[in-house]
């Protein structure tokens, strides 16, 4: 039996096969119905996607508009590996992690 290759493992070519990949399943999925395997591939996809994506490029204290979520905000408090720590502006104020891939590049002010 294979090991499957973690995220962090993989070079920028292999991550890129998974993304398309797992981008295919979930397409599928989503024309068949099944809302939840649709969900699981998507957030797949959006991991693999992070590891294609400098860490450094997220600063703390600063804040991000969430990709699939046109206006909401998130404030980094702190990045560790690919996740970026915060909270939503327009939330309850709970901490929690998004994968960078779903923070948009351009800082709102």
């Amino acid at each position: 039996m294979e090991q499957e290759k973690r995220y962090s493992q993989m070079s920028e070519n292999e991550l890129r096969q998974e993304i398309a990949s797992l981008k295919e399943k979930a397409r599928k999925a989503e024309q068949l119905g099944m809302i939840n395997e649709f969900a699981v591939l998507e957030r797949k996809a959006n991991m693999a996607e992070s590891y294609l994506i400098d860490p450094a490029d997220f600063k703390k204290g600063e804040i991000y508009e969430i990709k699939g979520s046109p206006g909401e905000y998130f404030k980094i408090d702190y990045l560790n590996g690919v996740f970026a720590w915060g909270f939503r502006l327009s939330g309850s104020n709970v901490e929690e992690a998004l994968p960078i891939s779903l923070l948009k590049d351009a800082k709102v002010v």
